[in-house]
């Protein structure tokens, strides 16, 4: 019962609702009886090709699971994928094509396997059974729900009202979705709490195929770098699996105060009671917010990338932070207490071709990395005194910089520092 206790604990760390804690409970000691995994299911709809930690807190709780010893249904929703998921929308969603969701599901199998344990997964696609089923297998589905009860979902009820469009095939997308769980046979489906409504249309599935239902739990939806929006790559305000170690570490720093501590709840492996302590200390100034920013940092950037990497990411981002802040200035190839040639942070690649003669004029450059959008832009962030080449003001609006100069770093007011390289042949050329 103890052991059973504790399992109860860790699953419901993060977890904003479970349905049902009894028969989630009674799944537990079951399969602890018949030596038994219980089969685990979240559903990704692979919309765009970056996963972000957003959706980690998801696969977070899957690789709770699997350390309980459970099996973990990773089910990518190709098929899912072309309806388009009607939660949280005002309109429906453009539907993608098979080559899109194909394109962007390789990268979600790739990026899955920096949490989970590729030994206990099973990557499944709704494709599989969806595809095999017949017309009559469709409106027999169709059959199991009635337009009231799609009605009873926020989105749709809301849209319904407003008299805005809501296309037929969007009223597929829940009953797929709880066949998945069918076709499955889940034990637990997890999801945030905008898909509650799809969750326990796979119980109500499952009911009436005689399955045993698939308990259902929720978790909260993380928000992004603004503090406000839930991430996503729509409102531009996510930190991606994919995102250098550099980029990600500065993301990490961005996320307001407020929800810093929600961000260890959610994303960190510290236990509870330490992150209460961070709370404590917070609310005491013991501890100030970029302290734990930087912990918390360092921490998701180890997760993915490895600890030297989060360490040389850290070390980047103190470099900055002295670089924007004026207080490091750089000579001999070194900035600050790091090396140039040593930078993990953010850099971009001029092409050779602009390099003419071997020159290239610092307004164009400063176009090339993005910071302005015209070379009229750029002479004015050199007469405001904005623009910094390794730390030291650029006052020149005519200087010609010497492809033998590079790599060296760039940075123009607050914005964020690049560093500049050319093509590995670039100087010998």
């Amino acid at each position: 019962m103890q052991k059973l206790d504790k399992e109860m604990d860790l699953i419901a760390r993060g977890t904003l609702e479970v349905i049902q804690e009894n028969e989630l409970r009674e799944k537990l000691a079951k399969s602890h009886q018949n030596h038994t995994p219980l089969r685990i299911k979240a559903g990704f709809d692979p919309t765009a090709p970056d996963l972000h930690l957003g959706h980690t807190v998801l696969i977070q709780k899957l690789k709770q699971f699997q350390y309980l010893g459970h099996e973990v249904y990773f089910l990518i929703g190709d098929f899912t994928g072309m309806i388009g998921d009607p939660t949280g929308v005002s309109e429906t969603r453009k539907s993608l094509s098979r080559d899109e969701v194909l394109e962007n599901a390789k990268t979600y199998e790739q990026q899955v396997f920096k949490i989970l344990d590729r030994k206990k997964t099973k990557v499944v696609f709704n494709s599989e059974w969806m595809e095999k089923m017949k017309a009559e297998d469709l409106i027999r589905l169709c059959a199991q729900y009635n337009v009231a009860r799609m009605l009873e979902r926020d989105d749709f009820r809301k849209r319904y009202h407003e008299q805005k469009p809501i296309s037929i095939h969007e009223f597929l997308y829940p009953l797929v979705q709880g066949y998945d769980s069918v076709a499955l046979r889940a034990d637990v489906e997890l999801g945030g709490t905008d898909q509650k409504f799809n969750l326990l249309v796979g119980r109500d599935l499952q009911r009436s195929v005689g399955q045993d239902p698939q308990v259902v739990i929720t978790l909260p939806l993380l928000e992004g770098t603004d503090g406000v929006k839930k991430m996503s790559k729509t409102s531009g305000n996510y930190i991606a699996l994919e995102d250098s170690p550099h980029e990600m570490f500065v993301k990490i720093m961005q996320i307001p105060d407020t929800i810093m501590l929600k961000y260890f709840e959610l994303l960190s492996d510290r236990s509870i009671e330490e992150i209460k302590k961070y709370g404590k200390s917070l609310n005491s100034g013991e501890v100030s917010p970029r302290d734990l920013k930087m912990n918390l940092g360092e921490e998701i950037v180890t997760r993915f990338h490895g600890m030297d990497q989060a360490k040389k990411a850290k070390q980047a981002y103190e470099e900055s932070a002295k670089m924007l802040s004026g207080k490091a200035v750089g000579t001999a190839g070194v900035i600050g207490d790091i090396s140039i040639g040593d930078w993990k942070g953010d850099q971009v690649e001029v092409p050779l071709n602009e390099w003419k003669g071997g020159k290239l004029w610092i307004c164009r450059l400063i176009v090339i990395a993005s910071f302005a959008k015209s070379n009229g832009a750029a002479r004015r962030l050199i007469k405001q005194g904005a623009v910094r080449m390794n730390g030291t003001t650029v006052n020149d609006e005519g200087l010609e910089i010497d492809i033998t100069q590079v790599p060296f770093l760039l940075n123009v007011g607050k914005n964020k520092i690049v560093k500049i390289v050319v093509p590995n042949e670039g100087k010998s050329g």
